[in-house]
């Protein structure tokens, strides 16, 4: 099966990318169990660029330019599918539950105020203002009116329609296991005796990103870091932002679910639920609302954070196959990157723009080396 471009990897990754090049390519997204169904689902769909950043570097610009992407993203999905993603700008509240936490974040942000980037110091009574379900242990915290959340089970649902409008040909349960490498290029990526062949391939598997073989060294491996969350419900909607405590974060969906996470550990791709990650997340979720703590948790599920060894992702084309770009590595941040790292993809490919040098897979050639 012969395309212009071959995806593997039907997360929200692959899909944004798939999306983006598909009005002039011929593109194949391969997808080794369901679209969207790994760490695309199980995540929270947070648009913290801000509330994560801890300095001015090229990875928060590029968490800032995607989130500024996501309105007329969310747009234009819904123009054409009919799919309202549930994006939020309403905000997310930092709360803080100790005068030393408070002087760490206003140090922590200072550089944000600095460079322009919104941010609000609020006092306890002002944070229960907004939000009167929070604890009344509060001693102070945080507005950021530009980060918000977006309802990623339907963008990932919206991208999976807007790619087979435009023509995208996915193929699921379909696992790639390894590439054929001739000349310095890759000629063809199989699946047991299925073979599919490309002019460009890229690699956006996720956690599963280095699990195959490449027929290339990549002198990096890719981890799946194990995330648990849980679901309450409420009868109505209680809180109105995304709210970040000192030990997790609740984020809260229009239909009055409510998510709280989340918690890391590296188990490989053990996706078990543990009770000592449901009691961790209660605590944290009891700390923020010990009335939402108090509720019967509706839900829980974990997923695979794709962690490379800097924490940071991997975009870009490989110096042993010229065809071959990767997309990996988004950790924490597959949903609020989406949208950049499909522009960046699409753009190389094309030929039109250059992604930015911290993200090029070279460095861990040139580490390697040295």
């Amino acid at each position: 099966m012969d395309s212009d471009v071959l995806i593997i990897g039907g997360g929200v990754i692959g899909l944004s990318i798939a999306r983006e090049l598909a009005f002039d390519h011929t593109v194949t997204v391969v997808e080794r169990g369901r679209c969207g169904e790994e760490a695309s689902s199980a995540a929270a769909g947070m648009l913290g660029a801000q509330a994560e950043a801890y300095g001015d570097d090229q990875f928060f610009r590029a968490c800032i330019e995607s989130r500024e992407m996501f309105p007329e993203l969310a747009a234009s999905l819904f123009e054409e599918t009919g799919i309202d993603v549930g994006l939020d700008r309403k905000g997310t509240l930092l709360l803080s539950f100790s005068e030393a936490d408070i002087a760490a974040r206003s140090e922590r942000f200072a550089w944000q105020k600095a460079a322009g980037f919104e941010i609000e110091q609020l006092s306890a009574t002002e944070l229960r203002r907004e939000e009167p379900f929070i604890s009344t242990d509060v001693l102070g915290g945080f507005y950021l009116p530009n980060d918000g959340q977006i309802d990623n089970r339907k963008l990932v649902e919206a991208l999976r329609r807007s790619c087979e409008s435009r023509g995208v040909n996915i193929v699921e349960d379909t696992a790639i296991e390894r590439l054929a490498v001739a000349g310095g290029k890759v000629t063809g990526a199989f699946a047991g005796e299925a073979k599919f062949s490309a002019d460009n391939v890229v690699l956006a598997a996720g956690a599963w990103g280095t699990q195959i073989d490449a027929g290339f060294d990549l002198p990096f491996v890719i981890k799946p870091m194990r995330g648990q969350m849980l679901q309450f419900r409420t009868a109505k909607r209680l809180f109105d932002h995304v709210i970040v405590g000192q030990r997790g974060y609740i984020v809260p969906r229009s239909d009055g679910r409510v998510l709280s996470g989340a918690t890391m550990d590296d188990a490989g791709f053990d996706e078990s639920v543990t009770n000592e990650a449901t009691a961790r997340l209660i605590e944290s979720t009891t700390e923020i609302s010990p009335s939402l703590g108090a509720l019967k948790v509706q839900d829980v599920w974990t997923g695979f954070r794709p962690f490379a060894p800097d924490r940071m992702p991997v975009l870009g084309r490989v110096p042993n196959a010229e065809n071959v770009l990767l997309a990996l590595g988004h950790f924490r941040n597959g949903i609020l990157l989406s949208p950049v790292t499909a522009k960046y993809i699409a753009d190389e490919i094309r030929g039109v723009g250059s992604i930015p040098a911290d993200f090029s897979p070279s460095r861990f050639y040139s580490a390697a080396a040295a």
